[in-house]
């Protein structure tokens, strides 16, 4: 028996490995699976989602198309219903360790659980890589994370009629604070500096909100925690005109962004940029053949961290992989609305039989 064929016996065989069950890695499931390829998808997070369920599962959400408004967590299961049809595999609480490229053309994969799979190809789409919150270093704040502290908001009706202060200048600070000021029994947005990341439209309103005496906002940072009772009763703030002051709350949130690591994809061989991935944008292939990168992950000129580009690079790198997986085959572009074949993989009742019609190329039409 050949090496491969005994790796073959040992591991899961699948088209394509996804590392990474955030939006865009779903979505890559859907994509895949309209082209008939199927996918196993591996996150280091306990549960689907990424950063939308891990951060900011409340966050409201208004850019993605046909859907004015939704949660980041609404958002995760209507991806999750779109791709049932499909059947993707989900190894969850694990990350990939091991990438080794055959002569084959296929990939042996290897996670830190010991799951192994012979994949044709592998899709990275793991948003920032591994990541972690940046964290308070002041004493006694390890002890308190989860009860009086937070970097993410699981649950938001714990906080209201609350009086919280919430650390921070980006848009996660910003979107929480306009999104708890209305919800809050006070509200104190602490930030270091004059000047925000977030964008000019919250920040704008934060300070229409905080002339209006709905907000208090304080241009200063954090000196220690008031703990009283085994609980964190208030902060000392150091505030830009020399005057430390203390603030009570209920509950301390920051948002002080996160650390992203690429973690052991750093050793896969493959061209970074600023611990992003370089890729091409016809198929969003990295440097190694077979490997695609989808998401904020990845790098290449007028790059925007959007949603909504990943699903298009997820659009593009299926048709990459399909292309990897039968080198030299004609791939037919065809459209869920008059497909029965795409119609009959999503599982659409009453979808016709295959015609001659379907195994034709088209060239435009509605998707």
């Amino acid at each position: 028996m050949s090496l491969s064929l005994e790796r073959s016996k040992l591991a899961t065989v699948t088209d394509a490995v996804i590392v990474g069950a955030g939006p865009i890695g779903l979505f890559q499931v859907f994509e895949l699976g309209l082209l008939g390829l199927r996918a196993e998808v591996i996150d280091s997070l306990p549960q689907i989602g990424g950063q939308c369920i891990e951060l900011y599962p409340d966050k409201p959400i208004y850019d993605i198309p046909a859907i004015p408004l939704c949660t980041a967590k609404e958002l995760i299961e209507r991806l999750a219903e779109q791709i049932r049809p499909f059947n993707a595999g989900l190894h969850l609480g694990q990350e990939v360790t091991e990438v080794v490229p055959r002569p084959d053309r296929r990939f042996d994969v290897v996670t830190s659980r010991g799951l192994r799979f012979d994949a044709g190809a592998v899709i990275v789409a793991g948003g920032v890589g591994s990541f972690q919150p940046r964290r308070l270093g002041l004493e006694g704040a390890e002890r308190h994370e989860g009860t009086s502290i937070h970097y993410r908001v699981k649950d938001a009706a714990q906080l209201c009629d609350r009086d919280l202060v919430i650390l921070g200048g980006g848009d996660s600070a910003l979107d929480w604070t306009l999104e708890l000021v209305e919800k809050a029994r006070s509200v104190v947005l602490v930030h270091r500096r004059a000047e925000f990341r977030a964008a000019p439209a919250a920040v704008q309103r934060m300070l229409h909100l905080r002339e209006e005496g709905r907000l208090d906002h304080i241009e200063g940072q954090v000196q220690s925690l008031v703990i009283e009772d085994e609980r964190v009763r208030g902060v000392r703030v150091l505030a830009r005109d020399g005057v430390t002051r203390t603030v009570s709350l209920d509950h301390l949130l920051v948002f002080w962004g996160l650390h992203p690591k690429l973690g052991p994809i750093a050793d896969w061989g493959l061209e970074l940029h600023r611990r992003t991935i370089r890729v091409d944008t016809a198929r969003f292939q990295t440097s190694v053949p077979g490997i695609f990168a989808v998401g904020d992950i990845n790098d290449y000129p007028g790059k925007k961290k959007l949603i909504l580009s990943g699903f298009h690079e997820a659009a593009l790198a299926a048709f990459g992989v399909r292309e990897h997986l039968a080198p030299g085959e004609k791939v037919h572009l065809q459209y869920t609305t008059t497909s029965p074949l795409l119609q009959r993989r999503l599982g659409v009742s009453g979808a016709a039989p295959q015609s001659q019609e379907d195994s034709r190329a088209r060239a435009g039409g509605p998707g």
